[in-house]
């Protein structure tokens, strides 16, 4: 089968391997297709897991083995996979820290080599704790594949906007408008929130108001602090998402909040990345600076809901897609967006994702 391989720092080659064989209790799934993701990016690009692997977790496909033993799933189903699942029973999972979890870090879908997602390749197999734990999501009839393959960025959009315990009325600041900030804000817009934007793409801060934003700026032309403390009579916002890397975003999300304000950060998804806080902001004005990382299986099932029902609209943010053969590019627009570019999907060809 074709898989986009790992295999140095940068280095990503469209190769022939072998389909994973799979055993009891196990699926075989045959990806339609992939989104690209800035983790797998970061991972390919500053090496920080050796080579070789098979990146991609944003997926869904069908159902092409079922291994022995296992019941209640059938070839052909179309199905979204998550390549982590938590034990539920170590001392995070009942903090409800589940991407802290050792079980929860251990990947358990994979292409080839060192299970890494797999899901840039035809075929990936899914072991049976995923299976188990409610990893694999059925897809309804009249839902694509392409919004299927949603669920899991969507999860870890959902966790952090309930990370930042935002309640009806709040303003909230969304720091970048890519896929992933776009989604956030529709989630904060769904929850009842004010939501204001910062983007130095125009077309991104076009989305984002067609997206319920009640306001957008350009960070590079505007003061993010005083322009929210202008919408917001003088206070600032209740919280702010950065969902973008770096310390003037950081910065601006910062100033921009309200004494006792709540910064979430999304996007600082590798180590040995500092940041410096003003720490007088943090003990003198109360302001709380936390992380959300990865999904939460709690919410597997809210997430389902809202994406097959449309009531998070998903697909319009996919504008480009790219054949498996083409993956590195696909790689290299995401990383490097071109006006007009939003989500990237690596499909597979074999299987209609639409």
């Amino acid at each position: 089968m074709r898989a986009a391989v790992y295999r140095g720092l940068g280095d990503v080659r469209v190769e022939e391997i072998e389909r994973p064989a799979i055993g009891a209790g196990e699926l075989l799934v045959r990806i339609a297709c992939c989104g690209v993701c800035w983790t797998d990016l970061k991972k390919i690009d500053h090496g920080t897991v050796p080579p070789p692997r098979v990146f991609g977790h944003e997926m869904a496909g069908v159902i092409a083995e079922a291994g022995a033993g296992l019941s209640g799933y059938r070839v052909g189903e179309r199905v979204q996979v998550y390549h982590h699942i938590p034990c539920r029973k170590c001392s995070y999972c009942n903090r409800r820290l589940y991407a802290q979890c050792p079980g929860y870090k251990k990947t358990g879908v994979t292409a080839g080599f060192e299970p890494a997602g797999g899901g840039f390749a035809e075929y990936v197999r899914v072991m049976p704790w995923i299976v188990e734990g409610g990893g694999v999501t059925r897809v309804p009839d009249g839902v694509t594949l392409e919004a299927a393959s949603f669920l899991e960025p969507v999860n870890t959009c959902l966790k952090c906007v309930r990370v930042a315990r935002l309640r009806k009325r709040n303003s909230v600041l969304v720091v970048g408008a890519g896929a992933i900030g776009l989604i956030i804000a529709r989630l904060c817009v769904l929850a009842g929130a004010d939501v204001y934007v910062s983007e130095p793409m125009e077309d991104r801060r076009e989305r984002a108001m067609r997206s319920g934003a009640k306001g957008v700026a350009d960070p590079r032309a505007t003061d993010i602090a005083e322009w929210l403390r202008a919408a917001t009579k003088g206070r600032g916002a209740d919280a702010a998402i950065v969902a973008v890397p770096g310390q003037a975003p950081l910065d601006a999300a910062i100033a921009g909040v309200r004494p006792g304000g709540r910064v979430v950060l999304f996007a600082a998804t590798k180590l040995d990345d500092p940041v410096t806080v003003d720490a007088g902001q943090i003990c003198f004005l109360e302001k709380d600076v936390v992380g959300a990382y990865s999904a939460d299986a709690d919410l597997n099932d809210e997430v389902a809901d809202l994406v097959f029902s449309g009531r998070l609209l998903v697909e319009d943010l996919v504008t480009d897609r790219f054949d498996l053969a083409d993956a590195p590019k696909a790689f290299a627009l995401a990383k490097n967006p071109a006006p007009g570019s939003m989500k990237v999907l690596v499909t597979m060809g074999a299987e209609s994702a639409r």
